[in-house]
């Protein structure tokens, strides 16, 4: 995978050559992982989220989220906000047609399934502001 400012000036970019499809593919690749899927999808429907959030509302520990997060980062997918010592993660543009059509299937579809249903409400009632005090 590509860093930042790679990624940020080749992504979307019409993939060229005799392979073909081969930033999307990457991106399946990254997305494959359902924990990362879920990560997307919630993230599609929330907004920017702070990182602790994420791990209670999925129900695993904020250092496996960290570092899935860190993998969509990397592969250009989220975009970061840090506050003091927390980090916030928002899903990044989408650069190409398929990233728009993924976004929207994320936000549409895939969010109105049951599991991703239940890790949004835990999101609602999560304060994660008293955790920081």
């Amino acid at each position: 995978m590509r860093r930042d400012a790679d990624t940020k000036q080749k992504r979307g970019s019409a993939t060229a050559g005799a392979n073909g499809l081969v930033e999307e593919a990457a991106l399946l690749r990254v997305l494959s992982d359902p924990t990362r899927l879920r990560l997307a999808v919630a993230l599609s429907r929330n907004g920017e989220t702070c990182v602790c959030t994420l791990a209670e509302a999925l129900a695993e520990p904020e250092y496996k989220i960290s570092r899935h997060l860190a993998v969509m980062r990397s592969a250009g997918l989220v975009v970061t906000r840090r506050a003091g010592t927390w980090m916030y993660y928002k899903l990044a543009s989408p650069g190409s047609s398929f990233e728009k059509c993924l976004w929207r299937c994320f936000h549409k579809d895939l969010g109105q399934q049951e599991p991703i249903a239940s890790i949004l409400r835990r999101m609602k009632k999560m304060n994660c502001e008293e955790r920081k005090r």
